[in-house]
């Protein structure tokens, strides 16, 4: 699986003109399923996005994790939007090939999966709409913007 994670103040996400998840300070993760994945990479990544310290203690260091946002248990918000564009693969030409993202169907079970998941981990949990056209609003706070990748486990 594939996210990119951007520390923000805020954001927010519409779905024609409505709101569809928003949060206060936290971060933003995009997400995207490969072909491949499986609940395993999915558990993997949010583990690590839930432990990743990237939010400053007050000595200004990043060793704080969403989980931990003010040093005193509060917890950030976490808003998790579907990208499957995330898997482009750009070396052939101009036009961006998808075929390492997960076919539709597998995608949504993923990320469905990956938001009851981090719903049952974290308190302030928000998401985007799987396969809309969406307008992500965000301050990054930093800026701050993370890759991450966690690959399909090798099979024997």
């Amino acid at each position: 699986m594939i996210a990119v994670l951007q520390r923000v103040r805020q954001a927010r996400v519409e779905v024609d003109g409505a709101v569809v998840g928003a949060i206060g300070p936290g971060l933003l993760v995009l997400v995207c399923a490969e072909r491949g994945d499986t609940e395993a990479e999915a558990d993997k990544l949010l583990a690590k996005i839930l432990k990743l310290r990237i939010f400053s203690d007050d000595a200004g260091k990043m060793n704080r994790s969403v989980q931990d946002l003010d040093g005193q248990g509060a917890c950030g918000g976490l808003l998790l939007v579907s990208q499957f564009t995330l898997a482009a693969d750009t070396t052939g030409g101009n036009r961006p090939s998808f075929t390492q993202a997960a076919a539709p169907d597998e995608g949504r079970r993923l990320y469905d999966y990956a938001v009851a998941q981090a719903r049952r981990l974290h308190p302030d949990v928000a998401t985007g709409q799987f396969a809309a056209d969406m307008q992500v609003h965000l301050v990054n706070d930093g800026p701050v913007t993370i890759p991450m990748r966690i690959a399909p486990a090798a099979t024997v």
